[in-house]
């Protein structure tokens, strides 16, 4: 059985940046203790990647603060983050310039077994792990409860309830 880490957006302005939160912060020692867990056979790390129209975008409209631009420090994986995935090999990396990943949907129908962690719960985790079950309906989708943090822990709680709705194992 072939399984997949799919470590989603754990990037400096979500955990401490422009849009990060003490609960983004908290989760950090579960999102490298599953890193480093051998279970899984590949590690993928999704990058929320915007530029500098970001809010001239729809999502800008909507969330008018400036995010995960390109190459800057915000952008980047959150160190420990990035260390724990250097130590198990070179750093697989998917950019998307929206909440979920066609790209890594496909990508995780290589796999018998996907497991989400990262942020933010209830919108890009929700949104990849949607997309990888809808395009993988016999694949087994999970998702680490205490790996993940919302926007608020009402929103976190919300979309892991409406994960689990979905037939996605909530561990």
């Amino acid at each position: 059985m072939k399984k997949l880490l799919v470590v989603v957006d754990a990037q400096n302005d979500f955990v401490d940046g422009s849009l990060g939160t003490k609960e983004a912060q908290g989760i950090i020692d579960n999102v490298v203790a599953a890193i480093e867990d051998e279970q899984y056979d590949d590690v993928i790390f999704t990058k929320d990647t915007h530029f500098e129209d970001y809010l001239l975008t729809q999502e800008g409209r909507n969330l008018p603060v400036v995010h995960c631009v390109k190459d800057t420090g915000g952008w980047q994986l959150n160190y420990r983050v990035e260390e724990a995935g250097k130590q198990r090999r070179e750093l697989r990396v998917v950019e998307k310039n929206t909440f979920g990943s066609i790209k890594l949907a496909g990508i995780a129908g290589g796999y018998d077994d996907v497991t989400l962690i990262g942020l933010c719960t209830d919108i890009c985790v929700i949104s990849n792990a949607l997309l990888i079950k809808a395009g993988n309906p016999e694949t087994p989708v999970h998702v680490i409860e205490k790996a993940c943090a919302g926007v608020t822990p009402e929103k976190h709680a919300a979309a892991i309830e409406t994960m689990r709705s979905c037939q996605i194992d909530i561990i």
